[in-house]
């Protein structure tokens, strides 16, 4: 996230409202959990991930609430854990598989837990929410099971990230033109710009050094990463203005809610987990 607010009157706030050194102890404890887990045994970190996504999906269910959309938690959060443990065990077949049962779930569950009126729009929302973020997150165990699945993961992550740290920065220091005024107003082209520097280094040292690859292969990954998490940032800013509301929730000082994390890493994943399987 980029921008060129004013400066925030809060203690510690930041040109983007954002509390900077909250958000920066945050990322460093949420970074050294992720290694941590990656490290020591693989398949841990696909808790991680499941409760990440799990809080996720709670926060996205209770913030549709607000505008009267029923969406079930519970059938959901078993959907996600379904593909996610399908996904590593069984591979894509089994991940597509218990997604298509979850949607069965979902319709079949409002069909008999609420009035005929509305069934539409909460079946279609629960499809929603089985698709983003639960389907999406379902690519992470195909992401990790290969043997080199801890390094494709650092790589996904980081370069994400570095959209995120990148764009913030250059926002910052030479924000000016808004990318799209409407839907995120902190959001700029040169943030943009500093977001495509930042992933395109990063994927190319990346893939070098982490996987073996071409530099020029990690910096077409950067380019596609940068591409995608600016569109998974900018979904999530249409969703909460759809919604009304600024955050998704605020279980992470410095940053808002999980999806507020979750929005560009969800949508970069698919795209990083093809091109890895190509180039790797």
């Amino acid at each position: 996230m980029d921008g060129t607010a004013a400066a925030d009157s809060k203690p510690g706030g930041s040109r983007t409202g954002r509390n900077l050194p909250a958000a920066v102890a945050v990322g460093v404890v949420l970074g050294a959990l992720v290694i941590l887990s990656l490290y020591t045994y693989k398949a841990a970190f696909l808790v991680v991930a499941l409760a990440a996504v799990g809080v996720g999906i709670h926060e996205l269910t209770k913030a549709l609430s607000v505008r009267g959309i029923h969406v079930p938690f519970y059938p959901l959060l078993a959907g996600l854990v379904a593909m996610v443990v399908g996904g590593y065990w069984g591979g894509p077949v089994s991940l597509v598989g218990a997604f298509a049962v979850t949607v069965m779930v979902l319709l079949s569950w409002r069909m008999f837990g609420g009035p005929i009126e509305g069934y539409v729009r909460d079946a279609t929302a629960s499809t929603f929410v089985a698709v983003y973020p639960a389907f999406l997150a379902g690519f992470v165990p195909l992401l990790l099971k290969p043997d080199d699945g801890p390094d494709r993961v650092i790589v996904f992550i980081a370069v994400t990230v570095c959209s995120d740290i990148g764009g913030y920065f250059a926002g910052i220091l030479f924000g000016r033109h808004k990318m799209s005024p409407v839907i995120s107003p902190k959001k700029t082209w040169e943030g943009f710009a500093g977001s495509a520097l930042a992933c395109v280094v990063a994927g190319a040292l990346l893939v070098r050094f982490l996987l073996d690859g071409a530099y020029w292969q990690g910096a077409v990954l950067g380019a596609v990463v940068v591409v995608c998490a600016t569109l998974g940032d900018l979904i999530e800013s249409v969703i909460k203005r759809d919604l009304g509301i600024k955050d998704m929730g605020t279980v992470l000082p410095g940053h808002g809610g999980i999806m507020d994390r979750l929005d560009s890493l969800l949508f970069t994943l698919v795209p990083v987990w093809l091109l890895l399987e190509l180039f790797t």
